[in-house]
């Protein structure tokens, strides 16, 4: 009997035993896989491979260590008072990844504006939303950065502000060109 080629089910002991490279790998073939596929417009073989990333072992570990060990805001609580994970906890936290549709509800806290006396407000989710989030994330992103253009810099992966103005530089190098910069922080408040 040939193993198929899936990570659906657990396969390690512990945290410490997880072979990242190998979960990494696998999760970047499958969105390698999903982008091809945008590409080609086959949008059946899209929901396939997602459906597949969204519940790899891999894909679900991955998430959880994003958001419990390399994020920035891994010591920040939501609703649920969870700060911090502790090995044992981030694992089984991996197994619990559903996507249900219901989430908790987040964390209201008021941060102050720079330069100013007014407070923005800002949603801190549980852990468990924000593992869930990046487990979509991973699958959603490669469909869509094949069909995003290529000089949208805003919000991507891998792009940058320098980018931009790298771009910008190539562009207008040769001959005299317009640039409009606006800025569009009030226009929609």
């Amino acid at each position: 009997m040939e193993k198929p080629n899936s990570d659906l089910e657990i396969k390690t002991e512990g945290w410490k035993q997880i072979n990242w490279a190998k979960a990494e790998r696998y999760v970047f073939k499958l969105q390698k896989r999903i982008y091809a596929a945008s590409r080609r417009g086959d949008v059946k073989r899209i929901r396939q491979l997602q459906k597949t990333l969204m519940r790899s072992w891999s894909n679900r570990i991955l998430a959880v260590r994003r958001v419990t060990v390399e994020n920035q805001g891994k010591k920040t609580a939501g609703v649920d008072g969870v700060k911090s994970l502790s090995p044992d906890a981030r694992l089984k936290l991996a197994g619990q990844l559903r996507i249900t549709g219901k989430s908790m509800p987040t964390r209201r806290v008021w941060i102050p504006k720079p330069g100013r006396d007014e407070n923005r407000p800002l949603g801190i989710p549980t852990m468990y939303d924000r593992a869930l989030q990046a487990v979509v994330k991973a699958a959603l992103e490669p469909e869509w950065e094949a069909v995003f253009e290529p000089n949208s810099y805003g919000f991507r992966p891998g792009r940058s502000c320098h980018d931009a103005i790298k771009q910008i530089k190539n562009c207008i190098h040769s001959k005299a060109k317009f640039v409009l910069d606006a800025d569009i922080a009030k226009c929609f408040d």
